[in-house]
């Protein structure tokens, strides 16, 4: 096995094995030296010296500043790029602060349990005897959390526990919180969405409660590069957060590449759209092509079933060529048991394993050096999650490779045709929303749990947002308000859980065994687990026997069938308010507060892998609403005619357009497109014309439609320019096709959405364009 690790000659060679097309572009980012500064005069020499044990000498002048700001007492946020040494930004003031009082305690939170188990090796390198660090995570047993509470002063946890383990029982935690000087808040990018205001409010409530105990700690974050993390911190933890944001560290050029799969010559899908090889198995050969040169390549897969997948397609594959070979490619994911996780990673850091398929559970800072190639099996949904991701190679400080393999979608197809977005483009801001009263209700009842909520604490939970909140729950009956506050009627704790905004998860079940396989949360349930639905579940597929929606049960059997299942829908949308408006002539677009009722009326059954339908099934399930934030834009039917679309191409020219903007909404805001739905229509009932809608898909707004209209322009251009770039000539997944299409992807007009767009965008960019706010639609 020969190994070949200069980046030109391994793209070459596997353009040459594969098809010379797909091959998009090459981007060359040149490499950078590195620029130190002195260590800070309060760093103690027991420390520089433990420092120096490891190798870091000096540290780069960006890791000197956030360090500097933190001991000052600053919150502070330092986002600079993979590998560019976060971790020595936050630990020298918590590390030093610690040696020199024996009573200072320090919080670390993290996204996932592998970065808090790499951050606790890393500092029992240090071989620091007088800070007693300690994991506290689900994998903790019971009896040693008494010790933790009597004796940690460094706690590496998640905000789960946080949550679940630390607030709600915070008296038996007073030691800790009473000495907590520092909380560092790891990858604070990952935290978005509705699960970022989750923990943007989590964060407040442990600002509270330290408070209780006499303790206000400075919040340290570390963040991939990302657009205004400034602010985002401050959303994140409710104060201002001074950024550090140039990255002085030396970083190893990397060859980047954009790689199309080509077209299957034999498979037709709906409506006789092409069908291109799928992005898993041109992963997997292109991880088969790298392993068999000797290539240390990790493969970055969107699920768990995409990771094993293309771990046993490579596997397979490597089978043929040398016998040795399949044992060194491994799948690694979220459900592995801890165990199995951290022999991955030990095997990945020596050097055993030469190719891994993984989630982005890999992702995270975990400290794994000596990787040659990156590959993206598809794009990740934000331009941080690229570099994150391709930023893994190249950490020895050798020459990288990164390919960005397109998975067949409006989104990637545009990328691969216009690199400028990739490379051109600033990292994207993080969107979450404290705000939404969806969440910031149930996180005001928990506060109140953990102790009565006063009149300055409105101000820290979001001030007006907070005050209707607060009258809200007292209508309800679930506070009462005193003269000292708001308590908490009820001898139960609120319901609240991180990962959701309510409803009780779906416990997936297999029926012979009885074993729990899993849970999907209660929004997704009717797509992913209705009756007949094909269930994938670490690797096997099962089909649903039954969903008892009184009982939170799905119960399953394992199936191993060569067909896919597709739900089909049924959706009315009202539009409650107009919260923002621009007036463009026959043009407007809207941002506002809509009601969304669907019900899935049944499912399709389609051949894989071609797509073709095998027949359709009726579903009796229950009608759904959702309350939430849309962005939606009407036209005028005579800009239609003018555009030279007839009376009846204007739905299936509506539709598409819907399809291709839903699948382009990740490029201007940080959502992926299952986040977000879409309804459009000939005449609207509310708007009287024809209208086009893209709403949040989590109760109260999750900020991604908000996003879309701020940048609307620059994202129904986008959109436009992918289904103009797309060479099928009806429509396909490139481009209008949506694979969560509840009408079957019919009526579909491709060129139709092309004019559609272009009248849109015409009188959106006219001069006499004026933004409004609330009027009505």
């Amino acid at each position: 096995m020969r190994r070949t690790s200069v980046p030109t000659e391994l793209l070459e060679r596997l353009r040459v094995s594969r098809d010379k097309d797909s091959l998009r572009h090459v981007r060359r980012i040149p490499a950078q030296s590195g620029t130190t500064g002195e260590w800070p005069a309060w760093v103690p020499a027991e420390l520089r010296a433990a420092l120096a044990k490891q190798g870091v000498e000096a540290p780069w002048t960006h890791q000197v500043e956030a360090a500097e700001a933190a001991h000052a007492g600053r919150h502070v946020v330092i986002s600079t790029g993979t590998a560019s040494g976060k971790t020595l930004a936050y630990q020298l003031p918590a590390l030093s602060d610690m040696l020199a009082d024996d009573a200072a305690c320090a919080l670390y939170l993290s996204p996932t349990k592998a970065l808090a188990a790499d951050q606790m090796r890393s500092i029992g390198e240090l071989e620091l005897g007088e800070i007693t660090a300690a994991v506290f995570d689900g994998d903790t047993p019971y009896e040693q959390r008494e010790w933790l509470r009597r004796h940690a002063r460094l706690l590496l946890s998640n905000p789960d526990m946080l949550h679940h383990g630390m607030l709600p029982r915070h008296e038996r935690w007073a030691r800790f919180l009473k000495r907590l000087k520092y909380v560092i808040v790891d990858e604070c990018h990952t935290y978005r969405g509705v699960f970022g205001s989750h923990v943007a409010l989590l964060l407040r409530r442990l600002r509270r409660v330290a408070a209780l105990y006499g303790a206000e700690p400075v919040f340290v974050l570390a963040s991939a590069t990302t657009g205004d993390p400034a602010y985002t911190a401050s959303r994140l933890t409710g104060a201002d957060v001074h950024a550090v944001t140039t990255d002085a560290s030396p970083r190893a050029g990397t060859t980047f590449a954009l790689w199309e799969p080509p077209l299957l010559p034999d498979f037709t899908g709906e409506g006789g759209a092409p069908v291109r090889k799928s992005t898993l198995t041109e992963s997997a050969d292109l991880l088969t092509d790298l392993v068999t040169l000797g290539v240390r390549t990790v493969a970055f897969v969107g699920s768990r079933r995409g990771a094993e997948a293309v771990a046993s397609i490579t596997r397979q594959a490597l089978s043929d060529v040398d016998p040795d070979l399949p044992g060194r490619v491994a799948a690694y994911r979220a459900g592995y048991l801890r165990e199995e996780r951290r022999e991955l990673e030990r095997r990945l850091r020596d050097g055993d394993i030469l190719g891994l398929a993984a989630t982005n559970a890999l992702e995270l800072g975990v400290d794994i050096a000596g990787l040659d190639a990156v590959l993206l099996a598809g794009y990740p949904g934000r331009l941080a999650s690229v570099w994150q991701q391709s930023g893994r190679a190249g950490r020895a400080g050798r020459e990288a490779l990164a390919i960005l393999v397109a998975r067949d979608d409006p989104l990637d197809t545009y990328l691969v045709h216009h690199p400028e977005a990739i490379f051109d483009r600033p990292v994207e801001a993080t969107v979450l929303d404290p705000a939404n009263p969806y969440v910031l209700a149930p996180h005001l009842c928990r506060a109140a749990t953990e102790s009565h909520l006063k009149d300055a604490d409105v101000e820290l939970f979001g001030g007006e947002a907070a005050a209707a909140a607060l009258e809200m729950l007292c209508e309800a009956g679930l506070l009462r308000k005193r003269k000292a506050g708001w308590f908490w009627t009820r001898h139960d704790r609120p319901e609240l859980s991180l990962r959701g905004t309510g409803g009780e998860p779906i416990a997936v079940v297999e029926g012979d065994s009885g074993q729990l396989l899993g849970t999907v949360d209660a929004a997704s349930s009717h797509f992913l687990t209705h009756p007949g639905a094909v269930y994938p579940h670490q690797g096997r597929t099962y089909i649903v026997d039954t969903l008892d929606l009184d009982d939170a049960t799905a119960m399953v059997h394992a199936a191993n069938p060569d067909w896919t299942t597709h739900p089909r829908d049924v959706t009315d949308l009202t539009v409650l308010s107009v919260t923002r408006r621009v007036d463009a002539g026959p043009v407007a677009a809207y941002l506002g507060e809509v009601d969304v009722t669907g019900q899935i009326t049944g499912y399709q059954r389609r051949r894989v892998p071609s797509g073709q339908i095998i027949d359709e099934h009726p579903l009796d399930l229950p009608r759904r609403s959702l309350r939430t934030v849309a962005v939606w834009w009407t036209i005028a039917p005579s800009a239609l005619t003018d555009a030279g679309l007839s009376k009846q191409d204007v739905p299936g020219a509506l539709h598409a357009a819907e399809h291709a903007a839903i699948g382009l909404l990740p490029l201007v805001a940080t959502c992926d497109r299952w986040d977000i739905g879409g309804l459009s229509t000939a005449e609207h009932a509310d708007t009287g014309t024809p209208t086009i809608f893209v709403y949040d898909g989590h109760p109260g707004g999750a900020g991604f439609a908000e996003r879309g209209f701020e940048a609307i322009e620059t994202w129904l251009s986008a959109t436009r320019q992918a289904i103009r770039a797309c060479e099928c000539p009806a429509g396909c997944p490139s481009c209008v096709q949506s694979p969560k299409c509840g009408n079957g992807n019919e009526p579909l007009d491709k060129a139709g959405s092309l004019a559609v767009l272009r009248v849109v965008l015409d009188w959106l960019r006219d001069p006499r364009a004026r933004g409004l706010n609330g009027q009505g639609p």
